[in-house]
């Protein structure tokens, strides 16, 4: 989730609608500005017990963070605490109950994102070798409750867990208990914006398919393969799916304004603090009537903030962000951007999936997504079959794009190399979740216990 940083200029008070779309129109680049920006979670266990560790005890979260400064890392600190390290590859932050995940900085090509990962992954081993952590790719705690964790000190996050039983069953597990793999990627123009971001929503299912990697919860098969995703089914229905206008005629930076207007505020921050405005308007925060802040009206921080509060399958704020991936090893962390910039950064892919997905209706798109948690790959599909069919088309559509991009690296390899693992996955039509659940009823003896040889 989004790290606030105060940014000690005066922010412009929001005067006029046109201004919400000011973020959205800023976000687009000429083909030659396109990047790549992928966002990674992982879970951090002691070594000794596999305990989560708090924020503050000794070798526990904080220290983990302090301790990337000697890789040139530097504290990002809110109320006193550090919450985040900044550096050349992005921002290192935590997540609710201390999930680390790394937001990478925005990059030209691919070779240069599983670099990034690799440097990451590296850093955090050595650190954790020193604290004696480990990390641990998955999509979901195997093992652990929701008492079992902790508790970060960030002000969002209060608000945030404070509001999430209001309006679902399990905002909770998503806040503490997952982790996700994400991209970020540029658009042209809006034309170029929507397009992408219909096929985007239409194939999210596929991408939570091929990375299904949450099959147990408290130590005993949950009945999902993607557990994560299932629990986005019931986390906060106003702010999270499948988002049928998008698909409808007309739709573009406005009627995303419009959406974004009707979702729910968490919270509005001022002077290095968030307060409370949980449930409350943005509508009326425009009108000077926000029950939080009485007579003021938001800034375009205020904005920002408020868009990063939104959780559908894809999001636009001045990018879009392909939302729906389990979280995962390093493999797999280089092949989810591989899989939607090779089928969004080259037109003739992005047509082909198009043509792949544009007579399916919402309620095919619903039924498909509401599938997959629990089926993955033998997931019905709109026209017959299931989606272990589409596969293997929809990644000869991604590699035919990485292709065409021509991003080489110094061996002379372009980057359809990276899809690799989910070309292994498509051809025995097996995802992760289900490999662990054959270990488990084999050689594991119906115990979780060794997932965790398995970490990063």
């Amino acid at each position: 989730m989004s790290t606030r940083k105060e940014s000690g200029a005066a922010e412009p008070v929001i005067e006029h609608r046109d201004q919400l779309l000011i973020p959205m129109q800023k976000g687009e680049k000429p083909r030659e500005q396109w990047r790549i920006g992928t966002e990674h979670e992982k879970f951090v266990f002691r070594a000794e017990d596999r305990r989560a560790p708090s924020y503050d005890e000794p070798g526990g979260i904080r220290d983990i963070l302090l301790a990337l400064e000697k890789f040139g890392w530097e504290p990002v600190v809110e109320g006193g605490n550090i919450i985040a390290m900044s550096g050349e590859d992005g921002t290192v932050s935590l997540e609710p109950a201390g999930q680390l995940e790394l937001s990478g900085a925005p990059l030209v090509s691919l070779h240069q994102t599983c670099a990034e990962t690799g440097r990451h992954l590296t850093q955090v081993k050595e650190v954790g070798e020193e604290l004696g952590v480990g990390f641990l790719g998955l999509g979901m705690w195997p093992d652990k409750a929701r008492a079992d964790l902790p508790l970060m000190p960030k002000g969002r996050y209060k608000i945030m867990l404070e509001h999430m039983p209001r309006v679902g069953t399990m905002g909770l597990d998503m806040m503490l208990r997952t982790c996700t793999i994400q991209v970020n990627l540029d658009y042209s123009s809006e034309a170029d914006m929507v397009k992408k971001f219909r096929v985007g929503l239409a194939l999210q299912p596929l991408a939570t398919a091929l990375f299904a990697n949450s099959p147990f919860t408290e130590g005993k098969p949950n009945g999902f393969l993607s557990y994560r995703s299932h629990i986005w089914s019931d986390t906060d229905p106003a702010r999270t799916g499948m988002l049928p206008f998008v698909f409808e005629d007309g739709f573009g930076y406005e009627r995303w304004a419009d959406y974004l207007l009707d979702v729910p505020m968490y919270f509005v921050f001022r002077d290095g603090k968030y307060i409370d405005a949980a449930g409350q308007s943005f509508r009326d925060f425009l009108n000077g009537e926000l029950p939080a802040l009485p007579g003021e009206k938001p800034t375009m921080a205020d904005w920002t903030d408020h868009m990063s509060t939104a959780f559908p399958e894809v999001r636009l704020k001045s990018f879009l962000e392909m939302r729906g991936a389990d979280g995962g090893p390093w493999s797999r962390i280089c092949a989810l951007p591989a899989f939607w910039v090779g089928l969004l950064y080259d037109q003739t892919a992005l047509d082909a999936a198009w043509d792949l997905v544009k007579d399916w209706t919402m309620e095919e798109r619903e039924a498909l997504r509401n599938a997959v948690p629990r089926l993955a790959l033998d997931a019905p599909i709109p026209g017959g079959g299931v989606l272990g069919d589409l596969a293997p088309e929809v990644l000869k559509i991604a590699r035919a794009g990485l292709a065409a991009r021509g991003q080489l690296n110094s061996a002379g390899d372009n980057e359809t190399g990276f899809l690799a693992p989910l070309d292994e996955i498509a051809k025995r039509r097996k995802v992760p979740a289900q490999d662990l659940l054959d270990r488990y009823h084999g050689e594991w003896n119906g115990s979780v216990a060794p997932i965790y040889k398995y970490s990063l």
